[in-house]
Order: structure tokens, then C-alpha cells, then sequence
């Protein structure tokens, strides 16, 4: 017997088995009837919930922010010094990435669609509260010393998430997600000489 959920459970739960379908189906072609059989509820229990299959992606794009952004937020407040903090978050998003291997693939898929979407929205707002976050930290660590004041923090910020999205990438040709925990040291080390180099 099925145990019964609060509306927002449920929400989740819908929201959750979609992103875990997109890891091995494009999301072009999940349908409501996919996700329903998913969880074991009907597809009409899932358009209780949410009245589109875009709807669905958007509460999803909203779950993956706020789910992120907390491990983000974690892994900067426990790290002793700036340095260590952009350290901790490049490898908060790497392990975020690998335990939701579904998620990239979503996001690419809504970023190539041609129309302004309210799910290409969030996923601006996700990476504006990403680029704070580091500059933060950037200026934290030009304060400490451990970084040079003329470091272009905006170029830096760009960089740190383009090598996360490099990692995605070629994770995602190889599909062994867990092989961006391989090169995830290696190419942060590379990373981090960089931005600690003091310009001529």
C-alpha cells in the first residue's frame, strides 16, 4: 500500500524522478507518462501536480538551484581560508554533478531550445548567484594575500565555471559521470596556478 504524500512531497518526487530519467533518456523524450511510471502513481496523479511537462522542468531547474547552491554555500562556510574555499566549491559542484548525473543533460537540452524560456531564467539566476559567490571569495583571497590584486576576478569567475562544464562535457562523451572526480584535482591544481600568477 502506497504510503501518502503531502502535496510538496509528491512535488518532489515528480521533480526528482524526472532529472534521474534524464540521465539516461533525452528530456526531449520524457514524457508525463514516463515520470508517473517512475514513482508508481498515474499520469493523471503527476497533472494534479503540475498542469505541463513544462512545468515539471521548471520545478526542476528550481530544485537543482536551490539544491546546489546550498552544497556551494556549505562547502565555502566550512573552508578555513578564501583559497580553501574556492577549492571546496569547485569540488562541491563536481560531486553535486556526479551524484546527479541527469542534471547537465537537462540544462544543455533547455539551453538549446531557441525561445527565452522561464527555465533559462533560473538557470541565469543560478549562475549570477554562482559569479557572487566568487567574486567573494576572489576578493576574500586578494585581502589575504593568497591571490594578486590584479587578478581580473570577472575572467577568473567565467574560468572556474568553464572548467566545471569542460568536466561535464567529457564526463558526459564518456558517460562515467564519476570520472570527473579523476581529473577533478588535477585540473583544479592547473586552475589555481594560474590565477595565483602575478601578471607582468
Amino acid at each position: 500500500m502506497q504510503t501518502r504524500m503531502s502535496t510538496g512531497e509528491r512535488q518532489a518526487e515528480i521533480v526528482i524522478a524526472a532529472i534521474e530519467l534524464a540521465r539516461s533518456t533525452s528530456p526531449a523524450q520524457i514524457t508525463t507518462h514516463d515520470i508517473a511510471a517512475a514513482i508508481g502513481v498515474t499520469q493523471g496523479a503527476v497533472f494534479k501536480h503540475f498542469a505541463t511537462k513544462e512545468a515539471i522542468w521548471l520545478a526542476a531547474m528550481k530544485w537543482v538551484a536551490g539544491q546546489l547552491l546550498a552544497a556551494l554555500d556549505a562547502a565555502e562556510q566550512s573552508a578555513p581560508s578564501a583559497l580553501a574555499a574556492l577549492d571546496a566549491v569547485f569540488h562541491a559542484h563536481v560531486a553535486f554533478v556526479v551524484a546527479h548525473p541527469g542534471v547537465p543533460r537537462f540544462i544543455f537540452h533547455e539551453l538549446q531550445q531557441p525561445n527565452d524560456s522561464a527555465v533559462k531564467q533560473e538557470v541565469r539566476a543560478l549562475l549570477l548567484a554562482y559569479r557572487k559567490l566568487l567574486l567573494r571569495q576572489f576578493g576574500a583571497a586578494i585581502r589575504q594575500r593568497a591571490l594578486p590584486a590584479d587578478l581580473n576576478q570577472q575572467a577568473a569567475a567565467t574560468l572556474f565555471v568553464g572548467i566545471v562544464q569542460g568536466l561535464v562535457m567529457q564526463s558526459m562523451l564518456d558517460d562515467k559521470p564519476a570520472s570527473m572526480k579523476v581529473q577533478a584535482d588535477h585540473v583544479f591544481a592547473i586552475y589555481l596556478r594560474g590565477i595565483r600568477e602575478k601578471r607582468p
